[in-house]
């Protein structure tokens, strides 16, 4: 398939490490491999990142290619913006298309591939392929961050006698603000949040321009889940034992 065909995808999970940083080692190795079977490549082919990684993975990869005598080939970085049980309707009728590479040749057979998908005048963004990393881990921060203080705000409702869910649709209502990502709850979880926030903590961290309001949110985050627990012990009392709790929605 590698040899056969000139977009080569990668879709590979990069799971947080123990100091929160993304796990490359998945994108690396297959690398390593692609590198391999490339050796005595002349046609023209695009290796196209789709996993989320941190910034300068496309630059690694295509070190990676180069060192083992790749021809012929760029590296763009296309990250997925994909929701939890909408994966199929965000891939057909994607809000916006991201496409970062160094390379206009590139650029262009992305943009080819992918106008199908925005007929309707969604946008396809080409970029660099640092910006282009940079964006997915950009968004899902935000989001995150937004929940975030949506948590907040509701343990301070709680304190002073109003009503949160009636706040948020004021909130909501205001076109600046948008009415998605304004629930309250005991934090944000899923697979993409908590380690994106992280990576992208790590990574400003080690590049020497920390951002702190994500550090903050990060540990917001860790907090809000164990507010839960005090709620229970109001309603309880102290002692929970010989209790039984269900949780709804565990899998």
């Amino acid at each position: 398939a590698v040899v056969e065909n000139e977009l080569i995808f990668l879709c590979l999970p990069t799971p947080q490490d123990e100091d929160g940083s993304a796990d490359l080692s998945y994108v690396l190795n297959i690398s390593e491999q692609i590198g391999e079977m490339l050796i005595d490549n002349n046609d023209y082919k695009i290796v196209i990142n789709k996993s989320t990684v941190p910034v300068g993975t496309a630059k690694m990869v295509t070190n990676i290619l180069e060192k083992k005598g790749s021809k012929n080939v760029d590296v763009a970085s296309n990250p997925e913006f994909l929701r939890e049980g909408y994966a199929v309707e965000d891939f057909m009728k994607p809000d916006r298309i991201v496409i970062g590479s160094n390379s206009e040749r590139a650029l262009n057979k992305l943009e080819e591939l992918y106008e199908p998908f925005v007929r309707q005048g969604n946008p396809i963004l080409k970029m660099n392929r640092e910006s282009s990393e940079v964006t997915k881990y950009a968004a899902n921060s935000y989001l995150a961050m937004r929940i975030t203080f949506m948590n907040e705000l509701a343990n301070f409702c709680e304190k002073v006698g109003a009503d949160v869910d009636l706040v948020r649709r004021g909130m909501g209502t205001d076109n600046r603000i948008g009415k998605r990502f304004l629930f309250p709850g005991i934090g944000y979880g899923g697979s993409c949040f908590p380690k994106d926030v992280n990576a992208l903590i790590k990574t400003s961290v080690d590049s020497g321009s920390e951002i702190k309001l994500l550090t903050l949110v990060d540990s917001i985050n860790k907090e809000q889940k164990l507010k839960i627990v005090q709620k229970i012990k109001n309603e309880f009392g102290e002692s929970l034992n010989g209790k039984t709790f269900g949780v709804w929605g565990l899998a």
